[in-house]
Protein backbone atom coordinates (compact mmCIF):
# COMPACT_ATOMS: atom_id res chain seq x y z
CA UNK A 1 0.00 0.00 0.00
CA UNK A 2 1.14 3.20 -0.77
CA UNK A 3 1.98 6.25 1.93
CA UNK A 4 -0.47 8.21 0.08
CA UNK A 5 -3.03 5.50 0.03
CA UNK A 6 -2.23 4.82 3.96
CA UNK A 7 -2.75 8.55 4.71
CA UNK A 8 -6.08 8.10 3.38
CA UNK A 9 -7.07 6.06 5.09
CA UNK A 10 -5.92 7.39 8.42
CA UNK A 11 -7.62 10.49 7.12
CA UNK A 12 -10.98 8.82 6.93
CA UNK A 13 -11.01 7.32 10.44
CA UNK A 14 -10.14 10.29 11.81
CA UNK A 15 -13.04 12.26 10.30
CA UNK A 16 -15.11 8.79 10.87
CA UNK A 17 -14.60 9.46 14.48
CA UNK A 18 -15.18 13.19 14.81
CA UNK A 19 -18.56 13.03 12.87
CA UNK A 20 -19.43 10.31 15.23
CA UNK A 21 -18.76 12.86 18.21
CA UNK A 22 -21.02 15.59 16.59
CA UNK A 23 -19.11 17.53 14.24
CA UNK A 24 -20.15 18.30 10.76
CA UNK A 25 -18.14 17.42 7.26
CA UNK A 26 -17.82 20.42 5.13
CA UNK A 27 -16.28 20.99 1.77
CA UNK A 28 -13.70 23.22 0.37
CA UNK A 29 -16.19 24.88 -2.28
CA UNK A 30 -18.23 26.45 0.76
CA UNK A 31 -14.61 27.98 1.96
CA UNK A 32 -14.48 31.66 1.50
CA UNK A 33 -10.41 31.91 0.85
CA UNK A 34 -9.79 35.66 1.11
CA UNK A 35 -12.02 35.82 4.25
CA UNK A 36 -10.50 32.39 5.44
CA UNK A 37 -14.19 31.79 6.41
CA UNK A 38 -16.71 29.10 6.30
CA UNK A 39 -19.67 31.84 5.82
CA UNK A 40 -22.41 30.22 5.96
CA UNK A 41 -21.94 28.82 9.35
CA UNK A 42 -21.16 31.93 10.63
CA UNK A 43 -24.17 33.81 9.06
CA UNK A 44 -26.57 30.47 10.14
CA UNK A 45 -25.04 30.90 14.19
CA UNK A 46 -25.89 34.44 14.26
CA UNK A 47 -29.61 34.24 12.79
CA UNK A 48 -30.04 31.27 15.20
CA UNK A 49 -28.33 32.72 18.57
CA UNK A 50 -28.70 36.44 18.01
CA UNK A 51 -31.89 37.56 15.77
CA UNK A 52 -32.39 40.58 17.27
CA UNK A 53 -29.11 41.90 16.64
CA UNK A 54 -29.14 40.51 13.26
CA UNK A 55 -32.59 42.77 12.74
CA UNK A 56 -30.49 45.68 13.88
CA UNK A 57 -27.85 45.67 11.79
CA UNK A 58 -30.13 44.62 8.65
CA UNK A 59 -32.03 47.87 9.03
CA UNK A 60 -29.17 49.65 7.23
CA UNK A 61 -29.42 47.46 4.05
CA UNK A 62 -31.20 47.01 1.44
CA UNK A 63 -31.70 42.72 1.63
CA UNK A 64 -30.21 39.46 3.24
CA UNK A 65 -27.33 39.71 1.25
CA UNK A 66 -25.61 43.04 1.77
CA UNK A 67 -26.28 42.80 5.56
CA UNK A 68 -24.68 39.79 5.71
CA UNK A 69 -21.44 40.74 3.50
CA UNK A 70 -21.28 43.93 6.16
CA UNK A 71 -21.10 41.38 9.00
CA UNK A 72 -18.65 39.70 7.39
CA UNK A 73 -16.83 42.78 6.97
CA UNK A 74 -16.59 43.64 10.04
CA UNK A 75 -15.65 40.22 11.20
CA UNK A 76 -13.32 40.17 8.88
CA UNK A 77 -11.91 44.20 10.17
CA UNK A 78 -11.33 42.58 14.01
CA UNK A 79 -9.71 39.41 13.10
CA UNK A 80 -7.35 41.86 11.04
CA UNK A 81 -7.42 44.00 13.90
CA UNK A 82 -7.50 41.74 17.34
CA UNK A 83 -7.18 38.24 16.53
CA UNK A 84 -9.26 35.19 15.92
CA UNK A 85 -9.44 34.40 20.03
CA UNK A 86 -10.07 38.22 20.62
CA UNK A 87 -12.86 37.59 18.17
CA UNK A 88 -14.35 34.88 19.75
CA UNK A 89 -14.24 35.91 23.49
CA UNK A 90 -15.31 39.56 22.78
CA UNK A 91 -18.42 41.16 20.30
CA UNK A 92 -17.85 42.49 17.42
CA UNK A 93 -19.70 45.51 16.56
CA UNK A 94 -21.43 47.41 13.48
CA UNK A 95 -23.81 50.26 13.10
CA UNK A 96 -24.86 49.65 16.76
CA UNK A 97 -25.52 45.79 16.39
CA UNK A 98 -23.09 43.59 18.82
CA UNK A 99 -22.16 40.16 17.88
CA UNK A 100 -20.94 37.35 19.69
CA UNK A 101 -19.25 34.60 17.16
CA UNK A 102 -18.93 31.75 19.53
CA UNK A 103 -21.11 30.94 22.67
CA UNK A 104 -19.31 29.14 25.68
CA UNK A 105 -20.49 26.96 28.00
CA UNK A 106 -22.19 29.07 31.28
CA UNK A 107 -21.16 28.32 34.14
CA UNK A 108 -24.52 26.55 35.66
CA UNK A 109 -27.79 25.96 34.35
CA UNK A 110 -29.64 28.74 35.59
CA UNK A 111 -29.91 30.48 32.09
CA UNK A 112 -31.65 28.04 29.86
CA UNK A 113 -31.22 30.74 27.07
CA UNK A 114 -27.15 30.89 27.51
CA UNK A 115 -27.40 26.76 27.43
CA UNK A 116 -29.46 27.10 24.62
CA UNK A 117 -27.05 29.40 22.63
CA UNK A 118 -23.90 27.09 23.63
CA UNK A 119 -25.78 24.04 22.24
CA UNK A 120 -26.10 25.80 19.10
CA UNK A 121 -22.48 26.29 17.94
CA UNK A 122 -21.34 24.66 14.75
CA UNK A 123 -17.84 22.66 14.99
CA UNK A 124 -16.86 21.45 10.93
CA UNK A 125 -14.02 19.67 9.79
CA UNK A 126 -12.94 20.54 6.22
CA UNK A 127 -10.74 17.59 4.56
CA UNK A 128 -8.38 18.90 1.45
CA UNK A 129 -9.39 22.60 1.80
CA UNK A 130 -7.92 24.94 -0.87
CA UNK A 131 -7.04 27.81 1.03
CA UNK A 132 -4.58 30.10 -0.44
CA UNK A 133 -6.47 32.91 -2.44
CA UNK A 134 -3.27 32.85 -4.42
CA UNK A 135 -2.91 29.32 -5.35
CA UNK A 136 -5.59 26.10 -5.96
CA UNK A 137 -3.38 23.89 -5.32
CA UNK A 138 -2.29 23.92 -1.74
CA UNK A 139 -4.84 22.28 0.08
CA UNK A 140 -4.52 21.19 3.83
CA UNK A 141 -5.79 18.49 4.91
CA UNK A 142 -8.13 18.77 8.04
CA UNK A 143 -9.10 22.17 9.07
CA UNK A 144 -11.67 22.91 11.76
CA UNK A 145 -14.22 25.48 12.36
CA UNK A 146 -16.16 26.52 14.73
CA UNK A 147 -18.49 28.93 13.38
CA UNK A 148 -17.14 29.57 10.83
CA UNK A 149 -14.11 30.67 11.91
CA UNK A 150 -10.66 28.61 11.44
CA UNK A 151 -9.04 27.61 14.74
CA UNK A 152 -7.11 24.75 14.18
CA UNK A 153 -5.05 22.70 11.40
CA UNK A 154 -3.56 19.56 10.79
CA UNK A 155 -1.16 17.68 8.65
CA UNK A 156 -1.63 14.19 8.50
CA UNK A 157 1.44 11.53 7.69
CA UNK A 158 1.25 7.88 7.99
CA UNK A 159 4.17 6.20 6.49
CA UNK A 160 5.73 4.32 9.29
CA UNK A 161 9.40 5.55 9.53
CA UNK A 162 9.81 9.47 10.07
CA UNK A 163 6.18 10.64 10.31
CA UNK A 164 6.39 13.08 12.32
CA UNK A 165 9.54 14.94 10.87
CA UNK A 166 7.81 14.83 7.50
CA UNK A 167 4.31 16.54 8.73
CA UNK A 168 6.66 19.51 10.28
CA UNK A 169 8.80 19.81 7.05
CA UNK A 170 5.70 19.81 5.00
CA UNK A 171 4.58 22.67 7.51
CA UNK A 172 7.79 24.41 7.06
CA UNK A 173 8.49 24.18 3.55
CA UNK A 174 4.50 24.22 2.38
CA UNK A 175 2.13 26.46 4.99
CA UNK A 176 3.89 29.52 4.77
CA UNK A 177 2.43 32.36 6.26
CA UNK A 178 3.03 35.06 2.69
CA UNK A 179 2.43 33.24 -0.41
CA UNK A 180 5.77 33.08 -1.84
CA UNK A 181 4.95 34.86 -5.59
CA UNK A 182 2.48 37.46 -4.39
CA UNK A 183 4.40 37.93 -0.63
CA UNK A 184 0.44 38.82 0.43
CA UNK A 185 -0.49 37.23 3.51
CA UNK A 186 -2.37 33.88 3.73
CA UNK A 187 -5.37 34.48 5.80
CA UNK A 188 -5.75 31.16 7.20
CA UNK A 189 -2.15 31.02 8.10
CA UNK A 190 -1.44 34.22 9.25
CA UNK A 191 -0.24 34.18 13.17
CA UNK A 192 -3.71 35.84 15.09
CA UNK A 193 -5.65 36.43 12.54
CA UNK A 194 -6.17 32.78 11.15
CA UNK A 195 -5.72 29.56 12.72
CA UNK A 196 -5.12 29.56 16.19
CA UNK A 197 -3.01 25.80 15.83
CA UNK A 198 -1.37 24.09 13.45
CA UNK A 199 -1.00 20.19 14.45
CA UNK A 200 1.44 17.90 12.77
CA UNK A 201 -0.03 14.16 13.07
CA UNK A 202 1.07 10.81 12.29
CA UNK A 203 -0.38 7.32 14.04
CA UNK A 204 2.25 7.21 16.65
CA UNK A 205 3.00 11.42 17.68
CA UNK A 206 1.58 14.71 17.39
CA UNK A 207 3.43 18.01 17.56
CA UNK A 208 1.83 21.53 17.41
CA UNK A 209 2.61 25.22 16.61
CA UNK A 210 0.84 28.46 17.10
CA UNK A 211 2.97 30.54 14.79
CA UNK A 212 3.91 29.65 11.15
CA UNK A 213 7.23 30.96 10.00
CA UNK A 214 8.95 28.73 7.28
CA UNK A 215 12.46 27.27 8.43
CA UNK A 216 11.84 29.24 11.30
CA UNK A 217 8.59 27.34 12.43
CA UNK A 218 8.98 26.13 16.17
CA UNK A 219 7.25 22.76 17.37
CA UNK A 220 6.21 21.53 21.09
CA UNK A 221 5.64 18.25 21.28
CA UNK A 222 1.55 17.37 21.96
CA UNK A 223 2.30 13.34 22.98
CA UNK A 224 0.53 12.22 26.03
CA UNK A 225 3.30 10.05 27.43
CA UNK A 226 2.93 6.31 27.71
CA UNK A 227 1.64 4.03 30.65
CA UNK A 228 5.96 3.63 31.98
CA UNK A 229 6.24 7.76 32.33
CA UNK A 230 8.39 7.41 28.88
CA UNK A 231 8.04 10.03 26.16
CA UNK A 232 5.70 9.39 22.89
CA UNK A 233 2.22 7.72 22.87
CA UNK A 234 0.85 4.07 23.95
CA UNK A 235 -0.91 2.01 21.52
CA UNK A 236 -4.26 1.55 23.11
CA UNK A 237 -5.69 -1.89 24.27
CA UNK A 238 -8.18 -1.61 21.51
CA UNK A 239 -5.06 -1.30 19.15
CA UNK A 240 -6.17 2.28 17.90
CA UNK A 241 -3.71 4.80 16.92
CA UNK A 242 -1.90 6.03 19.48
CA UNK A 243 -2.55 9.58 18.48
CA UNK A 244 -6.25 9.10 18.61
CA UNK A 245 -6.58 11.30 21.88
CA UNK A 246 -6.24 14.16 19.52
CA UNK A 247 -9.48 13.62 18.06
CA UNK A 248 -11.12 12.13 20.99
CA UNK A 249 -10.49 14.06 23.44
CA UNK A 250 -8.99 17.71 22.47
CA UNK A 251 -11.05 17.96 19.70
CA UNK A 252 -14.33 16.67 21.47
CA UNK A 253 -16.53 19.50 21.39
CA UNK A 254 -17.03 20.29 24.73
CA UNK A 255 -12.98 20.00 25.18
CA UNK A 256 -12.36 21.99 22.34
CA UNK A 257 -14.47 25.14 23.27
CA UNK A 258 -13.26 25.05 27.16
CA UNK A 259 -9.87 25.21 25.80
CA UNK A 260 -10.89 28.11 23.36
CA UNK A 261 -12.86 29.72 26.30
CA UNK A 262 -10.22 29.34 29.06
CA UNK A 263 -7.00 27.77 28.35
CA UNK A 264 -5.52 29.63 25.35
CA UNK A 265 -3.26 32.72 26.37
CA UNK A 266 -1.69 35.87 24.19
CA UNK A 267 1.17 36.58 26.22
CA UNK A 268 2.40 39.65 25.42
CA UNK A 269 6.24 40.79 26.70
CA UNK A 270 8.62 43.73 25.50
CA UNK A 271 11.84 42.47 24.20
CA UNK A 272 14.63 44.40 23.73
CA UNK A 273 16.23 45.50 20.23
CA UNK A 274 19.75 45.94 18.70
CA UNK A 275 19.22 49.65 19.01
CA UNK A 276 18.00 49.00 22.68
CA UNK A 277 14.28 50.11 21.89
CA UNK A 278 11.70 47.95 23.47
CA UNK A 279 9.31 46.06 20.67
CA UNK A 280 6.34 43.82 22.47
CA UNK A 281 6.39 40.37 21.02
CA UNK A 282 3.25 38.39 21.00
CA UNK A 283 3.17 34.30 21.90
CA UNK A 284 -0.09 32.82 21.74
CA UNK A 285 0.12 29.47 23.66
CA UNK A 286 -2.01 26.43 23.30
CA UNK A 287 -1.68 24.06 26.47
CA UNK A 288 0.24 21.33 25.66
CA UNK A 289 -1.51 17.68 26.31
CA UNK A 290 -0.06 16.99 29.85
CA UNK A 291 -0.93 20.57 30.87
CA UNK A 292 -4.58 20.56 29.70
CA UNK A 293 -4.88 16.68 31.03
CA UNK A 294 -4.09 17.82 34.73
CA UNK A 295 -5.97 21.02 34.89
CA UNK A 296 -8.70 19.53 33.57
CA UNK A 297 -8.56 16.50 36.28
CA UNK A 298 -8.23 19.25 38.92
CA UNK A 299 -11.63 20.90 37.75
CA UNK A 300 -13.36 18.08 37.63
CA UNK A 301 -12.09 16.63 41.06
CA UNK A 302 -13.24 19.73 42.38
CA UNK A 303 -16.25 20.06 40.78
CA UNK A 304 -17.06 16.38 42.10
CA UNK A 305 -15.58 17.05 45.72
CA UNK A 306 -17.12 20.70 46.44
CA UNK A 307 -20.65 19.53 46.25
CA UNK A 308 -21.63 23.43 45.18
CA UNK A 309 -19.22 24.81 48.50
CA UNK A 310 -16.77 25.77 46.26
CA UNK A 311 -17.19 27.74 42.65
CA UNK A 312 -14.57 25.94 40.43
CA UNK A 313 -15.54 28.69 37.51
CA UNK A 314 -13.82 31.44 39.64
CA UNK A 315 -10.77 30.07 39.95
CA UNK A 316 -10.61 29.09 36.29
CA UNK A 317 -8.88 32.38 35.04
CA UNK A 318 -6.11 31.45 36.63
CA UNK A 319 -5.21 28.33 35.05
CA UNK A 320 -2.79 29.85 32.84
CA UNK A 321 -0.48 30.55 35.95
CA UNK A 322 -1.51 27.38 37.01
CA UNK A 323 -0.16 25.18 33.59
CA UNK A 324 2.84 27.28 33.99
CA UNK A 325 3.71 25.31 36.81
CA UNK A 326 2.52 21.62 36.04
Amino acid sequence: MTDVAQEKIFQNDILAQMLSHGWLMGDSNHYNQALALYPEDTLAFIKATQPEQWDKLAKHFPNDTATAEALLKSLERDLKAHGTLWVLRNLVKDRGAKFSFCAFKPDHDLNPAASARYQQNILRVVPELVYSPYDNKSRLDLTLFVNGIPVATCELKSEFKQALNNAKIQCMKDRQPKDPITKKPEPLLTFKRGALVHFAVSQYNVAMTTRLAGNKTFFLHFDQGTADGGAGNSVPADNSYATAYLWNEIFQKDNLLLILGRYIHLEVKDQEQPDGSLKPKETLIFPRYHQWAVVSKLLQTFDVESSGKIDVRNWQPSIEQEMEHV
